[in-house]
């Protein structure tokens, strides 16, 4: 409660300096003018207007937000949004989920990320591991990112759920170049484990725009090469018989399943390449975008760490071993492991005016390459070249396409669009006798499967009068999933079963209206209905028996679309230099998909996806940005929320009824101090605190160690130095207070920056 009470504490005093600055509000100079239109209600303080429609909780960062924050990677330019997360484990990660609100941070499908209007978001599946492709740019290459809370506009799919991330790129404004090197390490203490672990990246480019020409263009590269520290750590397996007697094991009492600590998985050491260019090209009242990248990641987790050394001082990383008088099997992974990929995305985007319409058109492309991994069985089995497993990626990748056309009508803005998108994948899995040189390959599984989703949307927003504005609309979205199967080896060839095709549909309607009922005091109310529809990954997991046949125990064949009722009032005001907003938020969805343990639809325990009746999330949230607190120059902005996510009912899990949904936090604090403190050197403080949640469905599991979802409570710092108007020198630590919070996974422990920003 201590650490709730200092931020709280801090939104206090935001608050209170809010109602000093109403006793000299002329003196103040207002925040972001965002009133475009209709006084649209958005967080945040960017430049331009937000690019995305705002119904419901909004927010537009920009370069005021991004100057004090230490952002390594991309996804770093949101950490202290209102309500929101990013399951960031280390830099460089390539499982980083966006969670919004009640959202759990393994419900990758209920979000939607954009980067200039093409969708990176991975609906493959639904987990850690289809995460957004982040990597695809770099962060100096962002001039805008907008998070829209909730799926309250027609224009978006029903996987907006949680809420929409629309990152915005520089766009070339004539002859420009840019170059920034970042240094970074991060000394890392934990059980048996005591390194340091550092990194560096490299981004550059350069842009055009032709003063009495039609062409533009801007390409840039980064590198990225860091080393993690580890994310899982080896524990004893008990046994029988007798083995090698050993010291060095840990004990931490605390965790779910205590037994002995004996060593850490290897870190991730990844190396990451990027190549981007955008092309612009204007003729008559139309402009033509041609986005490619390209992204390639060399990643190795070939050093394990063995916290064991027998009687002669030697290193047991596995085996079977003795400690006090009890035998174990020792080494659960600490394996070695290579992995190769190449991802791409090409996307084309024409805007212009047809008849007295304004109309926007997108089409891309996003492909994986390449993708091995490759991973010995064990320790030994790695160093000695042995025995390990192969998997091999094939056909993976999306299509999107989507066709805007707005114009006003009178005080109408009509827009209506359709949208349509194919995800597909495939992967196969194979043993090697050696699993660096993958010889000796013998298939052992395979999985494939695809997915499709056709919309089309209206949406009419009509002035009332100066003040009062109401936005309808009405979603149609028909999916189907296709081509689906699981191969397995049987006997001395693999054999491989096909899904069902599966078909379904929904209408979702939404209304949002807003109202400046006394000037600077503005009031919305947002309600809408989703549907999201199952991926491939939740629909095609299931396994084969020893026969080769389905093993209807491992997946449920009608899994259900999760459908949401959503709601939002926000109601703000303006005292001078401070912006006030308050915000309340429902959202009950019936037949969440969710991969827990519980009886499947033949009354076994397994498990898998399955649909959770009912879950049920309220909350609210209280925003407070202020411009020249106390002095000129201090700004501050602080947000804090509190959310009650339960499970309503679940008939699979009795047990989690009325629980609270696991890793979400009651209570969520994010802030952002900025001072000037001259003219060229600049200092913030940053804040992110959320509460200990539950870690299972069941409310069985709390914990503050390995295994669970802790309380977190992180204070980073940063120092910008203008050496020129071309030429910044930046230094920063995240994490200074050196709090380690865990989500299953340890977070970063104190991380120290440094970076060097030129641009012509």
């Amino acid at each position: 409660m201590s650490t709730i009470r200092l931020g709280a504490l801090a939104l206090a005093a935001a608050v209170l300096q809010a109602q000093a600055a109403v006793a000299d509000e002329a003196a103040q100079p207002q925040t972001q003018q965002v009133a475009y239109a209709d006084q649209v209600i958005v967080i945040g303080h960017a430049a331009e207007p937000i690019s995305v429609q705002p119904r419901g909780l909004s927010v537009s960062l920009g370069e005021t937000e991004f100057e004090a924050i230490n952002a390594i990677n991309v996804e770093d330019l949101m950490k202290y949004a209102p309500n929101f997360f990013v399951r960031k484990r280390y830099i460089g990660d390539a499982n980083a989920v966006p969670g919004f609100r009640g959202t759990h941070s393994t419900q990758s499908a209920r979000s939607m990320v954009m980067i200039d209007g093409f969708v990176v978001s991975d609906y493959t599946g639904n987990s850690f591991s289809f995460p957004p492709k982040w990597g695809l740019i770099g962060p100096a290459e962002v001039k805008q990112f907008d998070i829209v809370y909730g799926p309250y506009s027609a224009r978006y799919s029903g996987n907006t759920m949680g809420g929409l991330v629309s990152i915005t790129t520089r766009e070339p404004e004539g002859p420009e170049a840019f170059a920034i090197v970042q240094g970074f390490a991060q000394p890392y203490r934990q059980y048996g484990t005591k390194d340091t672990y550092a990194g560096y990246s490299f981004e550059g480019g350069v842009g055009f725009k032709q003063e009495n020409g039609p062409w533009s263009g801007r390409f840039s590269v980064r590198h990225l090469d860091n080393v993690g520290h580890p994310m899982q750590f080896s524990q004893l397996t008990p046994t029988t018989g007798t083995g090698t007697p050993v010291t060095g094991v840990v004990t931490d009492p605390d965790l779910i399943t205590p037994t002995p600590v004996s060593g850490a998985y290897a870190p991730d050491h990844t190396v990451q390449d990027q190549f981007r260019a955008r092309v612009g090209y204007d003729f008559g009242n139309w402009t033509a975008t041609a986005l490619f990248t390209l992204w390639t990641t060399d990643s190795n987790t070939l050093k394990s760490e063995t916290y064991l050394h027998d009687s002669a001082g030697n290193p047991v990383f596995d085996g079977k071993v003795t400690v006090g008088g009890k035998t174990y099997t020792a080494g659960a992974g600490l394996g070695q492991g290579l992995t190769d990929k190449t991802e791409m995305l090409a996307g084309l985007k024409l805007a212009g005016p047809v008849a007295d319409w304004d109309v926007t058109v997108n089409l891309s492309h996003y492909w994986i390459d390449k993708l091995s991994a490759r991973k010995s069985t064990t320790y030994t089995t790695g160093i000695n070249n042995g025995a390990g497993t192969f998997s091999d990626q094939g056909t993976t990748g999306w299509w999107t396409g989507d066709l805007l056309a707005v114009r006003m009508i009178g005080a109408h803005e009509i827009a209506v669009g359709m949208s349509a998108n194919l995800y597909e994948t495939a992967v196969d899995n194979y043993t090697a006798a050696n699993w660096r040189s993958r010889e000796g390959l013998a298939f052992s599984t395979g999985t494939f499967g695809r997915t499709t989703l056709i919309s089309g949307f209206a949406e009419d927003k009509v002035a009332l009068s100066d003040t009062f504005s109401v936005t309808g609309g009405l979603r149609y979205e028909s999916w189907r999933a296709f081509d689906g199967g699981i191969c397995r080896q049987v006997g001395a060839a693999p054999v491989c079963q096909s899904y069902d095709h599966r078909s379904d549909d929904a209408f979702s309607p939404k209304i949002s209206a807003q109202w400046e009922f006394v000037p600077d005091w503005h009031a919305q109310l947002s309600l809408a209905t989703a549907t999201r529809f199952p991926t491939v990954g939740e629909l095609f997991q299931g396994r084969l028996d020893a026969l080769g046949n389905f093993d209807p125990n491992s997946f449920d064949p009608n899994l259900k679309p999760e459908k949401s009722k959503d709601a939002n009032l926000i109601l703000r005001h303006d005292f001078g230099g401070v912006r006030v907003t308050g915000s309340l938020f429902y959202q009950d969805v019936k037949d969440a998909i969710f991969s827990v343990q519980g009886f499947n639809q033949n009354g076994i325990v397994t498990s898998s996806f399955k649909n959770i009746d009912k879950v049920r999330q309220y909350g609210a949230e209280l925003i407070v940005e202020a411009q020249d607190v106390l002095v000129p120059g201090l700004d501050v902005d602080v947000n804090l929320a509190w959310i009650d996510a339960r499970t309503v009912r679940n008939d699979p899990l009795p047990a989690a009824e009325g629980v609270r949904f696991p890793r979400i936090p009651e209570w969520r604090i994010n802030g952002n101090l900025r001072y000037a403190i001259t003219d060229t050197v600049k200092a913030s403080v940053g804040l992110r605190y959320a509460s200990r949640p539950n870690t299972d469905l069941a409310g069985t599991q709390r914990g503050d160690t390995y295994g669970y979802t802790s309380e977190l409570l992180i204070i980073d710092l940063r120092l910008t130095w203008d050496i020129t108007e071309q030429l910044q020198a930046s230094m920063g630590i995240d994490n200074v207070n050196n709090d380690k919070a865990w989500v299953f996974h340890p977070y970063p422990q104190r991380t120290g920056m440094v970076e060097l920003k030129w641009r012509m």
